[in-house]
């Protein structure tokens, strides 16, 4: 769940596809229904990028340990595509913390049903901003 920085492009690019999910439990694991597809039944990618801020939310009001509001995605790009009846793992980790703000990086992996191969199908960075109860701004505390 990195980013590549070429010296001569500071633009940057997302890493090359993974060829294995990321180690541990993911954030979420769901199932894409015919309910989330558009007329010609393929999933919408607003489905899986809802899913995904999801995931990063979790992840980010664990580590501010309270609210969040998402402020930007970054680098979102779909490398294949999700059928109905796939399993969904979403993996979310925290990429860096600023004094009220979050980076949560997240890819999404699919699964057919009925095997066991996992593809990666996208990945994005979510920007998070820890807000108190009155929705401002508050500092992220220390781990």
């Amino acid at each position: 769940m990195t980013t590549r920085t070429d010296p001569a492009d500071p633009s940057p690019r997302p890493a090359p596809q993974a060829s294995e999910p990321p180690a541990g439990p993911p954030a979420i694991r769901t199932v894409a229904m015919p309910a989330d597809t558009n007329s010609a039944g393929d999933i919408f990618g607003g489905w899986l990028m809802a899913q995904m801020d999801l995931a990063a939310g979790s992840a980010a009001a664990r580590r501010a340990r309270g609210r969040c509001a998402t402020l930007a995605v970054e680098g979102m790009t779909f490398l294949s595509p999700v059928f109905v009846g796939d399993e969904v793992s979403l993996y979310a980790e925290v990429a860096s913390v600023g004094r009220t703000s979050l980076r949560i990086a997240v890819e999404a992996w699919r699964r057919a049903r009925a095997g066991e191969e996992t593809n990666q199908v996208t990945r994005a960075v979510f920007t998070f901003v820890a807000i108190d109860s009155d929705r401002r701004p508050r500092p992220v505390p220390e781990p």
